[in-house]
């Protein structure tokens, strides 16, 4: 069964969708190499994308690509969909994906919202929110990703037993995260007594994490799905 999309306006980010000029060789991958990997823009079955597939990963606003190349090149079991508004992000994006000639991976150039609109009940194994948007100012916390449709609509994707991965660098987006996905009774903490500072095992840090935008040290929340 597949919902129909979440209700959404354009999902907003602080970067603009588009900022430098693509490089000639990242559009030519556009152009070329983008088509073949795009997930359909209507309802899908993950496994009819990669048939040998053992597991199904979704990462929502991969940035440049350089977490999802990551585990993709880690996993080669799993197909990674990363979702990504940015026009420069999926350049950058679809480049690790030629270097590291990873067939593991599908893009939707937009909304993540929509892509999880698509996706058939119980379906990923995991969700990787990694520093996403904080839209800090108190009047703009209503854009933010982390919203109760959006965390049951997750919730309906995700397998028992699924993971979610959130990580900010913003204290108050961790505390609104964490009120609002344990508040859905579909998700509790991975663990209670984890170091939410100390990074996963299997973390992949990025060159926007070491930037240190925010107003804390990264904070890793990891959630499961009951």
């Amino acid at each position: 069964m597949t919902s129909a999309p979440i209700p959404h306006g354009p999902l907003r980010t602080f970067g603009r969708i588009k900022s430098r000029p693509v490089k000639p060789r990242q559009q030519a991958l556009l152009d070329t190499l983008l088509p073949e990997i795009a997930v359909p823009e209507a309802p899908f079955e993950p496994r009819d994308l990669m048939p040998e597939a053992t597991e199904a990963w979704l990462e929502i606003g991969f940035g440049g690509g350089e977490h999802m190349a990551a585990q993709a090149g880690r996993h080669p079991h799993a197909l990674i969909i990363g979702a990504e508004p940015f026009v420069n992000g999926v350049a950058s994006a679809v480049r690790h994906i030629e270097e590291q000639d990873l067939k593991n991976v599908r893009i939707h150039e937009g909304d993540a919202r929509d892509v999880i609109g698509w996706l058939p009940d119980a379906c990923l194994t995991r969700v990787f929110i990694m520093f996403p948007d904080p839209w800090h100012k108190a009047r703009h916390n209503k854009r933010r990703l982390i919203q109760p449709a959006v965390v049951a609509e997750l919730a309906r994707v995700l397998k028992s037993g699924g993971r979610l991965r959130f990580a900010t660098d913003w204290a108050d987006y961790a505390e609104w995260t964490i009120e609002r996905v344990l508040a859905d009774p579909a998700f509790r903490f991975e663990s209670e007594t984890a170091d939410r500072n100390a990074p996963p095992a299997d973390h992949v840090t990025t060159r926007y994490e070491e930037k240190k935008l925010g107003d804390c040290a990264p904070v890793f929340l990891d959630f499961v799905r009951v």
